[in-house]
């Protein structure tokens, strides 16, 4: 059992990071060997639009033809039986270095046929876990969960299975006396990272076991 995850954020040691080291500690509780890949430490860029993956015959039809830090990455993907994708939510959508990974792991995999078919050549479990400043009333009211909900049937659509995980309201700097961000309270996101954020972290966990535990 081999469970991967990616963290989406520039930060290795925040919110993103902290949740998805977590699912991945849920998963080795169940005897899962796990791997987590900071996608700001590679080198790539998103879907170039040249089609191999696309064209009849071609040697890498199904597959992204683009060789770079992700080549390998994809290779494992194939092999494992779980992947958990993690992001904060920047101006209403994920990061750039998580949407340029998405482009590339997706798009391959999906046809240009009606029905809509997946050349994953296998099913496994796929999860998402969002960071964001606001809160759930706010990710509706902003419309934020149409993105989430493409990202999601997607995923599902591609993989087999997908679920979200949302931790809202986040606790953002570490010092907010050191920053001009008058609109968010100290005080009200220092008691939810107290009393909220663990909560988050028990979700995330439980992730990791359900992945590394049901077939």
């Amino acid at each position: 059992m081999k469970v991967f995850a990616f963290n989406g954020s520039p930060r290795k040691e925040w919110n993103t990071a902290t949740l998805l080291k977590k699912a991945l500690e849920g998963a080795e509780s169940q005897g899962a060997e796990t791997e987590l890949v900071h996608l700001y430490d590679l080198n790539y860029k998103g879907c170039i639009s040249c089609f191999s993956c696309k064209t009849i015959g071609g040697e890498s039809y199904g597959r992204c033809a683009v060789k770079d830090d992700l080549t390998d990455i994809f290779e494992g993907i194939i092999k494992s039986d779980a992947i958990i994708l993690g992001s904060p939510i920047y101006f209403g959508t994920v990061s750039g270095e998580m949407r340029s990974f998405m482009e590339r792991l997706m798009f391959p995999n999906l046809t240009y046929t009606n029905p809509t078919r997946t050349l994953f050549p296998k099913k496994i479990k796929t999860g998402f876990i969002y960071t964001m400043n606001i809160t759930e009333e706010q990710l509706k009211e902003f419309g934020y969960t149409g993105h989430i909900d493409i990202n999601q049937r997607t995923l599902k659509t591609l993989f087999g299975s997908s679920e979200s995980l949302f931790s809202f309201d986040t606790y953002q700097f570490k010092d907010y006396s050191q920053v001009v961000a008058t609109r968010f309270h100290e005080k009200h996101k220092a008691k939810r990272r107290k009393e909220v954020f663990p909560y988050d972290l028990e979700k995330a966990y439980q992730m990791g076991v359900r992945f590394a535990s049901e077939k």
